[in-house]
């Protein structure tokens, strides 16, 4: 019996094989299939917790979301988006300490894909939350410039503005300057864009360009009563008081309930009435102007030295008042006025004028800005003094 057994070993030998690579083919399969599942599984769970980090980081509830990405890149410690996502939320967290680990995760995604422009926009917000102009500069920059998934133009743009917001923030209006003039070179024929422009550049200071923005604007909207006053606004600023008028009495006019482009509109009114120095007026009229310019002034300047309890009488240094000083300047001066009919003094206005921005500039330094006339004075003289410059 032993024998005629061994004897059937041998023949049965290959269907033994076969029956053990079945078997081993049904385990892997069965194994490949559960690791199948369990990946599947753990992508799910992944991406049910980034769902739910991003609706945590929209209401602004940051420890969740910082909570929730983690446990997402533990389902899928590779995915990039989690990653992203996570940076964010520790960026935007409002905690110091956790910048640096936001700054590492995107530098390490930046050093995969350096041209990705969401990556550079997270890290130019990184540079921004720590005050850094060269650095958000560059990263804005990067993301200006570098590839984006959908609406690259609008992106573009975005960041643009995201720059330029910072750096008025920060101060640095010229860098500011430059970049809003690339910004208004490829604006889209949008009023919006062109009011955000304009807007932008009044905080920049540079009310002529915020003036042809607004101005934009009218060309394609001219009955907005906001833009009128907008337009208004920058040419008051500007110092451009004629176009200034006409665009605020329009915005009053559409608007009458525009409590703040009223009082601008009335300076300018007094401007164009009391400045000697505007074009196409008479010799008479020039003269009655400053004139009525220069007893104003005295009147300011009195009404100053009360405010101040100075002596105007004492002019002996060193307990004289600049005001007293500008007291003995303006009574020098008077007696010139009766000059001013005389052909030969054509350089008599100047010189009475020069004493008139001479006191609106001094009392507005010592007793505050001015109203009213003193007021239209003041910003003839600086408008003046611009001019020179």
């Amino acid at each position: 019996m032993s024998w005629n057994l061994s004897k059937l070993v041998p023949r049965s030998a290959p269907l033994i094989l076969l029956i053990l690579t079945l078997a081993a083919a049904v385990s892997f399969a069965a194994v490949s299939h559960l690791v199948v599942r369990f990946t599947a599984n753990q992508q799910a769970r992944g991406r049910k917790l980034y769902a739910q980090g991003l609706a945590d980081a929209d209401a602004a509830r940051y420890d969740d979301a910082i909570d929730a990405f983690r446990a997402a890149l533990t389902c899928d410690p590779t995915n990039s988006q989690d990653q992203l996502s996570l940076a964010r939320a520790l960026r935007d967290s409002d905690d110091p300490r956790r910048l640096d680990e936001a700054e590492s995760y995107l530098i390490a995604l930046w050093q995969r894909t350096p041209q990705d422009a969401a990556i550079n926009l997270a890290l130019a917000r990184v540079a921004a939350h720590r005050g850094s102009i060269e650095d958000a500069a560059r990263y804005y920059h990067n993301a200006m410039y570098g590839v984006w998934n959908s609406n690259p133009d609008a992106n573009r743009s975005k960041a643009r503005i995201e720059l330029i917001q910072f750096l008025l923030k920060k101060g640095a209006s010229g860098n500011a300057e430059s970049e809003l003039m690339v910004l208004a070179a490829s604006l889209p024929p949008v009023p919006a864009a062109h009011v955000q422009a304009a807007q932008l550049f009044e905080q920049a200071q540079d009310y002529a360009s915020a003036l042809s923005q607004y101005e934009e604007v009218l060309r394609l909207n001219p009955e907005n009563s906001g833009t009128l006053a907008g337009a208004g606004r920058a040419a008051y600023r500007s110092g451009n008081y004629a176009a200034a008028q006409g665009y605020l009495r329009a915005a009053v006019d559409s608007n009458p309930r525009d409590a703040n482009s009223r009082p601008l509109l009335a300076t300018t009114d007094l401007i164009l009435r009391a400045d000697p120095f505007h074009g196409h007026i008479s010799d008479a009229e020039r003269n009655r102007r400053i004139s009525a310019a220069f007893a104003q002034a005295e009147k300011r300047l009195t009404e100053c030295a009360g405010q101040t309890n100075v002596d105007l009488k004492t002019t002996t240094a060193p307990t004289a008042s600049p005001l007293a000083t500008l007291q003995s300047r303006w009574t020098s001066a008077q007696p010139n006025l009766a000059r001013l009919r005389s052909p030969a003094e054509t350089d008599l206005p100047d010189s009475l004028m020069d004493v008139v921005f001479q006191i609106e500039r001094q009392t507005a330094e010592i007793c505050g800005q001015p109203q009213g006339l003193d007021l239209a004075l003041l910003l003839i003289s600086q408008k003046r003094e611009a001019a020179t410059q």
